[in-house]
């Protein structure tokens, strides 16, 4: 949706295909950092989520009640200097409502891609949709159909995965903790506890756990928490609930004749840091230019190149940084938690050092 409304601000004619009869009510994703605002600005939906959302400005590293080290997210962006915390299904609403002012026909639900022609000339897509089966010819096409990507199997682009060790369980409650918009990890033994406010006197919480978690509940969540932080939950409150583990994968290739994945399609990174959503966004906005040039008869051919480096290596650095983080969150026994949280206590007395980890956290 977002890239479609990039292209219809530059007078692109533009068909959302959504297998999705209805929008998706659970909501994983919700850090927006402060380069993907930068590019939502131009879709003309930033304001209006700066308006909604959270902006964290600062970060806590706590561990056995005390802090280890402190996140300034302040110098970050001169536009934009914080983390916004926004649930993702109203990020969703926001752009759908910004894709229907600008065409309300554009986007068209209930619509499963069954295959897709490339002719050289035209992309052909092929599908079924409420009334049936249906064909569609475009001059491109762009897969943001997630990591499972059915057009990228189909197009039988090559996908390198794995799955990582670690698993969490996370969960939104109301928020009794007195941090207000500050975003804390809890450094403990056990494993890592992350906590973020969110809109609406919510905080989400995920807790790294042993195994993944088959039948998880709000109780069992709320105790994992109290153990390790000393915080207390208020389990009828809860408002989401999700066991998750961590898969990684890249696609070889972005670029296939007529077809460009994007997202999870082409690059499926950790979402503990939430750069996932993000990194999406960033390839749509650096995929727009392109399609809009090319369609005003423009050679793309060196541009697709480079947009297809550029893209690989920047989510090769955002996957690193996920799975740092993941390594930061993993169990540890208590002594080698005092020696590490200890070194890390250290190397954040040093402003230079704290400042470039906080521009790495938000993806800067």
């Amino acid at each position: 949706m977002y890239l479609a409304v990039l292209l219809l601000q530059e007078g692109v004619s533009v068909q959302v295909l959504e297998q999705r009869v209805n929008r998706s009510g659970h909501s994983r994703a919700i850090g927006v950092h402060p380069p993907a605002l930068e590019s939502l600005a131009k879709a003309g939906i930033a304001e209006a989520m700066t308006r909604e959302g959270i902006r964290i400005t600062h970060g806590e590293a706590r561990s056995a009640g005390r802090r280890v080290a402190r996140l300034d997210f302040a110098a970050a962006s001169a536009r934009y200097p914080f983390v916004l915390t926004l649930p993702q299904v109203r990020t969703e609403q926001l752009l759908e409502q910004r894709l229907h002012a600008l065409d309300p026909g554009a986007l068209v639900r209930a619509a499963r891609v069954d295959a897709v022609t490339d002719s050289g000339a035209a992309v052909r897509v092929h599908g079924t949709g409420g009334g049936g089966p249906f064909t569609v010819d475009a001059s491109l096409l762009v897969a943001a159909d997630g990591a499972r990507s059915s057009i990228r199997s189909a197009l039988e682009t090559r996908w390198s995965a794995r799955e990582l060790p670690d698993t969490y369980l996370m969960g939104d409650y109301p928020d009794g903790t007195g941090d207000g918009p500050l975003a804390v990890l809890y450094l403990e033994p056990e494993g890592i506890v992350e906590s973020f406010p969110l809109p609406g006197g919510l905080r989400r919480w995920v807790v790294h756990t042993d195994a993944l978690e088959q039948d998880p509940t709000a109780v069992h969540l709320a105790e994992l928490v109290r153990r390790r932080t000393g915080h207390r939950l208020d389990s009828a409150g809860n408002s989401m609930l999700s066991a998750f583990g961590v898969r990684i994968g890249r696609a070889h290739r972005l670029v296939s004749g007529r077809t460009v994945l994007i997202g999870d399609a082409a690059h499926q990174i950790s979402p503990i840091g939430g750069q996932g959503m993000n990194l999406g966004w960033l390839d749509a906005a650096a995929l727009a230019p392109i399609i809009a040039d090319s369609l005003r008869g423009l050679p793309a051919g060196g541009a697709l190149r480079d947009f297809e480096r550029r893209r690989r290596r920047d989510a090769a650095v955002a996957s690193a940084q996920a799975q740092l983080n993941m390594v930061l969150g993993r169990p540890l026994p208590a002594g080698m938690m005092a020696l590490r949280n200890a070194g890390l206590e250290r190397m954040f007395q040093v402003p230079a050092l704290g400042g470039v980890v906080a521009r790495r956290f938000s993806m800067q």
